[in-house]
């Protein structure tokens, strides 16, 4: 059913949908996204580099930031789903069952590579800065870059796990030794590497919350979380600490509909995360309270103490990006070890709780801390100036 939506709506609908780019692409420096989340990653450059325009797949969904970037055709993609049976077959002599299991992922990765060579070759970009290594589209893009000789970087956007691509760019600007001990256990590294810290925190480095007690829950879901497990966490939480306020801010891309469980809820907070990006939210709380997110790193440096809880416990997805391993989050195993978490906090919150980020944020004590955009932008025009880019 999925696979035949995509290919009705979105396929045959490329077809009718007009392109009007409001940036020159030609000769100029792409930023590309696939999400609201790489706009925000990647959005300094572009007002830095008069040359940097934001590009986005025909389509894609950048949330509110889809009328200000420009995009890609993909009107060809349909063109080369003759390839769909064979890659298919290719891929289950590689990966056995699986890739039955992702028969609907490899339909609509299908033809992303051959027309991003074609646009490639029409445009001719100086070259294409990514803010995400691994979706799809990504993928193909990066692949053709390399076919067409087109230098590639990637700024870190979120945090990373071991089970990514290996690193395939020319230039990798990483937030910390987190993520290149991780991605070197990925597989060969290529191209130069340079730990920056995180860029889209700079403007909140020096706003970290102050305050000795914890008063103000901040609750993030994304879409591996099922919702009647949320809503009992947070009926149990609202029931439990009275005293304390809760708000729940949904992942971004996060389309279910949340109308049961605000009528079940009367007493939660919300947040759009349409309206404000997750520093903003962030600010206005002492605690945050998550699973698998890298909103635990962003709590972290902003010393807003960081709760990891699996509101859908899954063995294989356990502390996924190592957060409590590494001494980052706290783990509430339990919903009754949660509360009491959240009760100590209440007495007590420490205000050097952002110190424990320094191994994901390279900045983090150093003269750069806090300017790891202007850091970013030397690191890059470095690279482009050097005439072996892309070599």
């Amino acid at each position: 059913m999925r696979v035949a939506a995509y290919a009705g709506l979105r396929l045959v609908g490329h077809l009718f949908q007009p392109i009007k780019n409001p940036d020159r692409l030609a000769g100029a420096v792409w930023l590309y996204v696939v999400s609201a989340n790489n706009y925000e990653a990647l959005k300094f450059i572009q007002e830095a580099w008069p040359d940097a325009v934001l590009v986005a797949g025909q389509g894609k969904n950048i949330g509110r930031y889809g009328k200000a970037v420009n995009r890609l055709s993909l009107r060809r993609k349909l063109l080369y789903y003759w390839q769909y049976p064979g890659a298919l077959l290719g891929l289950h002599q590689l990966v056995g069952e699986r890739a039955l299991r992702f028969f609907d992922l490899v339909f609509y990765a299908i033809g992303y590579y051959e027309v991003y060579r074609l646009a490639l070759r029409h445009y001719r970009p100086r070259a294409v800065v990514f803010a995400n290594d691994h979706n799809d589209d990504a993928r193909a893009l990066l692949l053709a870059c390399r076919a067409e000789g087109v230098p590639t970087a990637y700024v870190q956007h979120a945090s990373v796990s071991t089970n990514f691509p290996p690193l395939g760019f020319d230039l990798s600007l990483l937030e910390g030794q987190d993520a290149l001990d991780k991605y070197r256990q990925c597989g060969p590294v290529h191209g130069r590497v340079e730990l920056v810290g995180m860029p889209k925190a700079d403007a909140f480095l020096a706003q970290r919350n102050q305050a000795p007690q914890v008063q103000r829950v901040a609750v993030a879901c994304n879409l591996l979380d099922e919702l009647p497990a949320v809503a009992d966490t947070l009926a149990h939480l609202l029931r439990e600490l009275p005293d304390l306020t809760f708000t729940l801010r949904p992942h971004p891309s996060d389309q279910r509909d949340f109308s049961e469980l605000r009528l079940a809820l009367p007493g939660l907070q919300w947040s759009n995360p349409q309206q404000e990006n997750v520093f903003e939210f962030l600010q206005g709380h002492d605690a945050l309270v998550a699973a698998d997110t890298s909103t635990h790193l962003e709590a972290t440096l902003l010393n807003v103490a960081s709760l990891y809880y699996r509101f859908t416990p899954t063995a294989s997805l356990s502390d996924y990006y190592g957060y409590a391993a590494h001494g980052l989050s706290e783990w509430a195993h339990s919903s009754t070890e949660l509360v009491a978490a959240l009760r100590r906090l209440a007495h007590h919150k420490p205000l050097d709780l952002y110190r424990r980020a320094a191994y994901y944020n390279a900045t983090l004590g150093t003269p750069d801390e806090g300017h790891s955009r202007a850091l970013a932008l030397r690191r890059l025009g470095e690279w482009l100036d050097t005439p072996t880019s892309g070599t």
